[in-house]
């Protein structure tokens, strides 16, 4: 995998991306991933094999895995800094404030559809790394290197338009993809459609069943399904609705930090003498 990852990397650059400039010497920040929708069965782990319930608000530092499981789904924005709106009825919004055995956690977490965010949707029975997650201001431009490894199941994903220097790879168990500025699906065994892109689409390098590492370059409006080992073909209209009302949901942005608990009007009183209350 490793040298896969490295022929892909330098045809990414060749052929399609034409990576123009580098980053400067100062160090990249380090980003992380904001849970923003949960629905469903739905966990992650630090990287040290002990799971633990997802919720939305919360914070994925690098070498996090996430996991879905039946009917679950989880969406997450990838990037340095995201401020969580007010509570707004919102789509995996948790009824109440909830703890966790790290921080930070936040809770009633609601949402404003907007544009430019890196947001990834995980479906059902999915398991997905954060392995790399960098930010750097060269000055000029901003530069971000993201490495996701899709282990298991589907992902959708809304790419923003990227910076020259940047990149955005998706590991699979069997090759890796590359995408700038793209809206796209793929499955774990490569299975890729393309919605929309300011890029050029999906770059995808797998390796068949008979051992050979085949590239794909899946353009806006196709879908390659990997199992065909053949050439990609047009996405049905119904699909291309389906797609275009899951992403109008995927492009998200926030503003306000504050938890708004107006929802709970309960007032309890404790007896200071008798250790009982009353609502």
């Amino acid at each position: 995998m490793k040298k896969l990852q490295t022929i892909f990397a330098a045809a990414l650059c060749g052929a399609i991306f034409s990576f123009t400039a580098t980053a400067s010497a100062q160090a990249g920040l380090q980003g992380y991933g904001t849970v923003i929708r949960v629905a469903g069965p739905a966990s992650y782990s630090l990287g040290d094999n002990v799971w633990h319930p997802l919720l939305a608000g919360k914070i994925l530092p690098v070498g996090s895995l996430v996991r879905t499981g039946d009917n679950g789904t989880v969406d997450v924005v990838l990037g340095q800094s995201v401020s969580m709106p007010q509570a707004s009825g919102a789509f995996g919004q948790p009824s109440r404030i909830s703890f966790a055995p790290d921080s930070p956690v936040r809770g009633l977490i609601g949402y404003a559809p907007s544009v430019q965010q890196n947001v990834v949707r995980l479906t059902p029975n999915t398991t997905l790394g954060i392995d790399k997650l960098t930010i750097t201001d060269t000055g000029a431009d901003t530069v971000s290197d993201t490495e996701l490894n899709l282990k298991q199941g589907k992902i959708f994903a809304s790419v923003k338009k990227l910076s020259g220097a940047s990149q955005y790879l998706i590991k699979l168990p069997n090759g890796i993809a590359g995408v700038r500025g793209t809206l796209f699906s793929i499955s774990a065994d490569g299975t890729v459609s393309c919605l929309e892109s300011t890029g050029g689409g999906v770059v995808l390098s797998i390796v068949g069943a008979d051992g050979a590492t085949r590239t794909f370059n899946v353009v806006p409006g196709q879908t390659l399904t990997a199992s065909s080992n053949g050439q990609p073909t047009a996405i049905s209209q119904d699909d291309i609705s389906y797609l275009n009302g899951l992403f109008a949901q995927l492009q998200t942005a926030y503003s306000g930090t504050e938890v708004d608990f107006s929802y709970d009007n309960t007032q309890v009183y404790v007896s200071p003498t008798l250790g009982v209350g009353s609502n």
